[in-house]
């Protein structure tokens, strides 16, 4: 027999039931679709994580305090004399910029219009790129205004979008909380979340100012520190460590009171962590193909008990072994296929809505895999019933009831 007899005798008897044929292309397709969809969301989890990160600058180092967890540990407050020390430390070469943090909420009324604002930050000069923050409209805060605690602010686009609408922020003012500040500036969008809010959500002024009228000369929230470079942040950790211990004095085997928080080495954490969660989402989704390859291996027996007689005749009319088991095995690849081509364009149009609060990154080398596990699972799961229906001898085929 021909290779074009074959796949026209191998196409007739998918067509001959369809119904099965039908049941066993949407396990596939669901398989299928399961895999991209999935492994898509978990891409696109892991993006958003890197981005975030990097967002935060790979070369920022983050200092919290740590509060009391046993006898040898005892808390001290983060305070702005703790972060100048830090600065002016010649212990602490590659160190570029020290940022002192205080946060808080306010709400915010400009003409009329009122809005909570997420986050206030009260910081120096250094902030903005420390943070990784590029100012879009205006200017950033300068060291004249940290120095003499001048009311200005610059705020994120959310905050100007939801206080001022299509109007222009700079120049104008701006209660929060009752105090007046004059805004000077407007940050550019920031296009990923951190995972704790929007980034956009935010307010920045003079730390004296913010701690005066809205936080009180409480401790810090924390204090950013930026190293010189990407390649010196190992460096400047270790530095920054040991000026600390030696301010907050920190004695030799005692637990710093501190913590110290490396953004490039969160970022590769963070990103082996989602790598893991895309796996196993793809794990999970897998599962599905597995059904859709059991669903082949029943409808090919069906197929194969159901075709008895015809496998006999045609055995007895000279077809080999081969040809009948070819067919079976086209039967099941072509099933699985076209529940795998499915499965694709399902997945794709799937990918426009926004799943678990992501949009599906589809990845070319997933749709490409998962349509080739489809063809080995029907060559896999339809080789034992091609065997079985080509080994039958034509006198027992032929006396099949």
């Amino acid at each position: 027999m021909s290779a074009a007899e074959i796949l026209r005798f191998a196409l007739r008897g998918v067509a001959a039931n369809r119904l099965r044929s039908s049941l066993t292309v949407l396990g596939v397709l669901i398989g299928v679709a399961s895999v991209i969809l999935l492994v898509g969301v978990g891409t696109a989890s892991q993006r958003e994580v890197e981005a975030s990160i990097e967002a935060l600058g790979t070369n920022t180092l983050t200092v919290t305090a740590a509060g009391s967890q046993g006898a040898q540990v005892r808390f001290t407050d983060l305070t702005p004399e703790i972060a100048a020390g830090l600065e002016s430390s010649a212990l602490a070469p590659d160190v570029a910029s020290v940022s002192p943090v205080a946060t808080t909420t306010a709400t915010a009324v400009w003409d009329g219009a009122e809005y909570e604002v997420g986050s206030v930050v009260g910081s120096d000069e250094d902030y903005l790129e420390a943070a990784n923050f590029a100012v879009a409209e205006g200017t950033g805060i300068t060291a004249s205004d940290v120095e003499a605690g001048a009311h200005v602010a610059v705020i994120g686009s959310t905050v100007a979008d939801e206080l001022f609408g299509r109007a222009d922020p700079v120049g104008e003012r701006v209660s929060l909380d009752g105090a007046v500040f004059t805004v000077v500036g407007v940050l550019e969008e920031q296009s990923t979340s951190s995972g704790f809010g929007d980034d956009n959500d935010l307010v920045v002024a003079p730390l004296s100012a913010v701690q005066r009228t809205l936080t009180g000369y409480a401790a810090l929230s924390q204090i950013l520190v930026q190293s010189t470079g990407p390649d010196t942040v190992d460096a400047a950790e270790a530095e920054a460590s040991a000026v600390l211990d030696g301010l907050m004095r920190v004695s030799s085997g005692e637990t710093a009171p501190y913590s110290i928080t490396n953004a490039a080495e969160l970022l590769e954490t963070q990103a082996d962590t989602a790598e893991t969660f895309t796996l196993l989402l793809g794990a999970v989704a897998g599962i599905s193909l597995l059904v859709g390859g059991i669903g082949i291996t029943n409808i090919m027996m069906v197929s194969a008990t159901e075709r008895t007689r015809e496998i006999g005749i045609r055995k007895a009319l000279g077809a080999p072994r081969r040809a009948i088991l070819t067919q079976f095995l086209v039967e099941a690849t072509a099933l699985s296929l076209l529940g795998g081509g499915l499965g694709v364009g399902l997945a794709y149009l799937a990918s426009a809505a926004t799943i678990a609060g992501y949009e599906t990154v589809i990845v070319p080398g997933t749709v490409l895999l998962a349509l080739g596990v489809s063809v080995g699972i029907g060559l896999f799961f339809g080789g034992y019933p091609a065997s079985r229906a080509a080994k039958l001898r034509p006198i027992d085929a032929l006396r099949y009831e």
